[in-house]
């Protein structure tokens, strides 16, 4: 499996206006019908009026590492890869990746999301990354989850997902089993009392 970095055409899918979730992150509810999402947080890259496109930030990928991504590609370094995490982006076309990064690093195909964070999807950036040029802090995706138009705004009021704001310091620095509760608690929800109304989509 040769993993083909790309990006989903994005530049026309960020706005600012603030019923938009671009910049965010979603929660998934307790009891959510698809246990690929339990327990997820998904990071929101893009939405407006033609749907919406995130990834999965706290769920690991077991059995494949970024030393396998990059024997894989055209990354040949003299030392050995440092060990890093590959993340479940989401269910659609798992063997396309996307790496979320700090906006220290920006290149020819990086799209900035926020004052904050930045997508790139060159080969150039895994190369850095593998070679301790990349950005201050990474997380490398296979796959994405996507909304179409209204999809998303209908699962919300269906109590699918909460939203709450992201920060580096919850998607990059957080350990990942506890990032959906730092997430959270970042809104104020006592967990314990939504149980018995969410998961009616």
């Amino acid at each position: 499996m040769l993993c083909e970095l790309y990006l989903v055409c994005m530049d026309n899918m960020i706005d600012v206006n603030e019923k938009y979730l671009t910049g965010k992150c979603l929660i998934s509810m307790p009891g959510i019908a698809d246990e690929r999402f339990d327990k997820a947080l998904i990071y929101i890259c893009s939405h407006n009026k033609d749907g919406a496109m995130g990834f999965v930030v706290n769920k690991k990928i077991k059995e494949f590492s970024f030393t396998d991504l990059a024997n894989q590609l055209p990354i040949r370094t003299i030392k050995p890869i440092a060990p890093m995490d590959l993340y479940q982006g989401g269910p659609l076309e798992k063997v396309r990746g996307f790496v979320l990064h700090s906006v220290d690093y920006l290149k020819g195909d990086s799209i900035v999301i926020d004052k904050n964070i930045a997508i790139s999807s060159s080969i150039d950036i895994l190369a850095d990354i593998a070679f301790g040029n990349g950005p201050k802090d990474n997380l490398i995706a296979l796959g994405y989850a996507s909304w179409q138009p209204n999809q998303l705004e209908q699962e919300i009021i269906n109590n699918v997902w909460m939203v709450a704001p992201s920060s580096p310091e919850l998607v990059f620095r957080t350990k990942d089993e506890d990032k959906w509760q730092k997430a959270m608690d970042t809104i104020g929800i006592d967990i314990s009392r939504l149980c018995g109304w969410c998961g009616r989509a």
